[in-house]
């Protein structure tokens, strides 16, 4: 179930607003980490039409004493109809996900949004992130 909604406004030069969502399902719900990833990863399509995968930067960290993985990944989303819309492929877009695996389940973070915009955030993402407790 979407908890959240933030709307992250377009950095200069950008024509759409990027989004922030957070998930929260229940314990045991929502998915495994590397299935979530695998999804957001087929959300995109890469400038270079390679496969998505291989571009996909993801890292597993612990912040304040819980485990997170995280992706970064560029190309063109395909995601953003959502499951009963037709794919709109959108290029030059970026995702930057966080995944919290915590004592009550999941809580799942993803943002997109024009690259520039994204990356214009990504440290306000990064505090996102950082601010998770047990």
């Amino acid at each position: 179930m979407r908890a959240a909604t933030y709307r992250v406004p377009a950095a200069a030069g950008d024509q759409e607003d990027g989004e922030c969502a957070v998930f929260y399902f229940g314990p045991g719900q929502g998915g495994g980490v590397e299935d979530n990833l695998r999804r957001w990863i087929g959300q995109f399509e890469p400038p270079d039409g390679k496969p998505s995968a291989p571009a996909a930067q993801s890292r597993k960290q612990t912040i304040n004493g819980l485990p997170i993985t995280t992706i970064d990944l560029s190309g063109a989303y395909t995601g953003a109809a959502g499951p009963r819309g037709p794919k709109v492929a959108k290029p030059g877009y970026r995702l930057l996900g966080g995944i919290v695996e915590g004592p009550q389940g999941a809580v799942f973070f993803k943002f997109t949004g024009p690259a520039k915009t994204v990356a214009a955030a990504r440290p306000d993402f990064q505090k996102l992130l950082g601010s998770v407790s047990k």
